[in-house]
């Protein structure tokens, strides 16, 4: 207990910093608080309050955003069978989560501050801290499994057992990465997820979403059965776990400073260097018929198609991929049919949600800081304002056809899955349907890259410093998440995203034109 106290402590201090630091970014906070804020008792009182209330925050919100979202959600649109839904997917997306999400094989700074610079003991802290991981995750889980499974009439008792089998997953399979580092002397880091554990994920997501679309699910039976077995394996698991004497090499070979990236000049410069080779595709001679910065972005967008043009195409087929298996799904089962027809007429607004998620900006964005502006903006004429404002107009046509890739192919999909699906009375519906796609993948195109001018995030050391930039970014995802909520009718709400992307896109415009030359700069 002692160490566990001590350890969540030291996380705690860290993470009060953390929150102190981040106050002071705020616009017009930062004249406020002083220079010496770490040793003012008050903001320290403060700090604690708020890591208090976002530790409370982080047991909860998450999994509420994960069920909702990736499960509760999508078995809602079973009407005779949501139960089985429910519990198919849940049980799936349980096993990619312990794949993805051990806590134990993940390098954290909290960890190196205590293990290597604390020199705690490795297996008291390892062991204590993944008690308190598995309690959050069965505390969080339980009032939601519970919810949202007697919501779709799942039996209470398997909405109890839920969440005891989302930690016995992980149990299972930190006790099989223990083994294996016994006989192999191989690590694993939680970040660096092998080919092998990839593509077992893809095949449980496949498993879990797609099946159930096919008509098979699993049952409550079939569930007891799963239930019981990893039960009886994780009582197993716990004794390896407990049983282990090796923490101490695991965690000195895992904690390194190049796995455990820290705020620091020369760590980050090193990041950033590896990075950069990573992404430019130097080797290949890139030409331009153009002219001055439309000349400079194009040379840019060329050299590193590797994550801006590729990884959208990467996307479009994922997109291709999955609105070919729904029209399948939908011309072989008649019992899906009046269901798909309905989401399409009355469930654009989810597509919000989607969109939000496939849109490169924040990618695109920060790879022009990093391998572009991040030198650039050192020089005194790539500040001046004609310079900007051309620039942003080459980036903004940029960005918005790298969108546009993805956005095509869900803009045809969708009309075609409606007409598959019994087809509506009003042509207008699959006219919108496309029209509003397009106007949502402009509108985060324009967003993305006017929030990047405007609050310019990063500094010299490529460093997130601009609170406003991360509020705003937060609200972002909460807004298109609660417009999933909203059900209108597609041609209504189609012409109210099309008119506020029209206005929002004028009103980012004339900000940039006026603003950008003052804010758009490298961060102290």
């Amino acid at each position: 207990m002692n160490d566990f106290i001590f350890s969540f402590r030291l996380r705690n201090t860290y993470q009060v910093n953390s929150i102190l630091y981040s106050l002071r970014q705020l616009p017009f906070v930062k004249k406020i608080l002083p220079q010496s804020l770490y040793s003012n008792r008050g903001l320290k009182i403060l700090g604690n309050i708020i890591s208090i209330l976002l530790e409370i925050a982080s047991i909860f919100v998450g999994k509420f955003l994960y069920i909702t979202l990736m499960i509760a959600t999508i078995a809602s649109i079973s009407k005779t069978n949501s139960a089985n839904w429910f519990i198919h997917i849940f049980v799936f997306l349980t096993f990619v989560g312990a794949l993805l999400n051990t806590q134990m094989f993940n390098p954290t700074k909290d960890k190196y501050y205590a293990l290597v610079l604390m020199k705690m003991d490795a297996k008291r802290y390892t062991l204590t801290n993944y008690l308190y991981f598995l309690l959050k995750m069965i505390i969080g889980f339980l009032p939601f499994t519970i919810y949202f499974g007697l919501k779709l009439k799942v039996p209470l008792i398997t909405c109890l057992t839920m969440p005891f089998l989302v930690a016995s997953c992980k149990l299972i399979y930190s006790a099989i990465c223990l083994y294996k580092f016994t006989k192999e002397e191989k690590i694993i880091n939680e970040n660096l997820p092998t080919p092998l554990v990839w593509s077992l994920v893809a095949i449980f997501l496949l498993l879990g979403y797609g099946l159930p679309f096919l008509g098979i699910v699993m049952n409550e039976l079939i569930y007891s059965g799963i239930f019981l077995f990893t039960l009886t394996l994780a009582g197993v698991a716990i004794y390896q776990i407990v049983r282990f004497n090796q923490y101490g090499r695991i965690y000195k070979s895992l904690l390194k400073k190049d796995v455990v990236i820290f705020n620091t000049k020369e760590a980050t410069q090193k990041t950033t260097q590896k990075t950069v080779l990573n992404q430019i595709d130097s080797e290949v001679m890139v030409t331009s018929n153009k002219t001055g910065y439309a000349y400079l972005n194009e040379i840019f967008t060329k050299r590193h198609r590797k994550i801006l043009t590729e990884s959208a195409k990467k996307i479009a087929i994922i997109a291709l991929f999955i609105i070919v298996a729904i029209i399948l799904v939908t011309l072989f089962s008649e019992k899906f049919r009046p269901v798909i027809n309905q989401v399409m007429l009355t469930y654009l607004p989810y597509f919000l949600f989607i969109m939000y998620f496939i849109n490169r900006g924040t990618v695109v964005t920060q790879a022009m800081f990093m391998n572009c502006d991040h030198s650039m903006l050192s020089y005194r004429f790539y500040r001046q304002p004609k310079a900007i404002l051309s620039l942003f107009k080459e980036r903004l046509k940029t960005l918005i056809k790298i969108n546009l890739i993805p956005t095509t192919v869900i803009a045809i999909g969708l009309p075609l899955i409606l007409l598959v699906s019994g087809g509506t009375n009003d042509p207008l519906n699959y006219l919108f349907l496309a029209i509003t796609i397009f106007a949502m993948s402009i509108f985060f195109s324009v967003h993305y890259l006017v929030m990047y001018y405007l609050l310019q995030p990063y500094n010299v050391n490529l460093e997130m410093k601009s609170m406003s930039y991360s509020i705003i970014s937060f609200l972002t995802y909460i807004v298109c998440y609660m417009g999933m909520d909203i059900h209108l009718p597609t041609v209504l709400f189609g012409t109210v995203m099309t008119l506020f992307s029209i206005i929002y896109v004028v009103i980012a415009l004339i900000l940039v034109y006026f603003y950008a030359p003052k804010t758009f700069k490298i961060r102290p």
